[in-house]
């Protein structure tokens, strides 16, 4: 068997929240609720587990997505909509813009808890070479 990352926990205020943020976004759905997981189950089969956390308990962390142009353009299109604070690099300096790194698009910002989203159209360093 490979090696697979099968899911991670997102620590949040209010998992519903954050859950309900992420997926009106990318136009994904809530996949289940366990105990006191919202998860939300991604193509590779990856699951993020929204998990309602007290703040003082909450470090920021960076979750990077994959998507194709056409869900970058309908996300950065609710992104502009729903007035989300955005920018082009990560150290926040290029707000309201997008970058356009190895040939494709990218954009950061911050999910309802603080965590640093990062949606891009191509991985770093491109597409690997055939």
């Amino acid at each position: 068997m490979s090696v697979q990352l099968n899911h991670t926990i997102v620590h949040a205020r209010d998992n519903r929240e954050s859950a309900r943020f992420f997926t009106e976004l990318l136009g994904l759905e809530i996949t289940s609720e366990w105990g006191p997981f919202i998860a939300v189950a991604l193509d590779n089969g990856v699951t993020l587990d929204f998990a309602t956390s007290p703040d003082d308990t909450i470090t920021p962390q960076h979750y990077a997505f994959l998507i194709s142009e056409e869900e970058f353009s309908a996300a950065y299109e609710r992104i502009v909509a729903q007035g989300i604070e955005h920018y082009a690099d990560p150290q926040q300096k290029r707000r309201g813009e997008i970058n356009h790194n190895d040939g494709g698009r990218g954009v950061y910002f911050l999910d309802p808890a603080g965590h640093f989203m990062e949606f891009i159209t191509v991985p770093y360093g491109g597409w690997p070479k055939p």
